[in-house]
């Protein structure tokens, strides 16, 4: 999996490409964890649109990213979930304790 990571005017968007699984976790959430640290941003923007697979170590990674914007007194979006990232977090229900911005299930 490849993550990208970018800030703007305070918003961090952490962009995943390829298969968010459970090794491919770890590496998200350490990017995630630098990111965050470097830039302190006031709200965190996941972009999805590039995975193929995730498990519910995706979703590990999600909880995260929320739980380090709370702390922040920011706010945090999901972006771009299409196909089976989408069910899958569709079926955890993560959709009422997260902002998701779907393109399509």
């Amino acid at each position: 999996m490849k993550t990208d990571a970018s800030f703007d005017d305070g918003i961090l968007t952490l962009s995943f490409c390829g298969e968010l699984d459970h090794h491919a976790a770890r590496a998200a959430v350490r990017e995630l964890e630098r990111a965050v640290e470097t830039y302190l941003p006031s709200a965190c923007v996941l972009e999805l649109a590039g995975l193929t697979f995730m498990d519910s170590s995706g979703i590990a990674v999600i909880l995260r990213a929320l739980r380090r914007m709370k702390e922040l007194g920011g706010s945090m979006r999901v972006a771009g979930a299409c196909g089976q990232p989408l069910r899958v977090i569709t079926a955890a229900g993560i959709g009422g304790i997260v902002d998701i911005d779907a393109l399509a299930v």
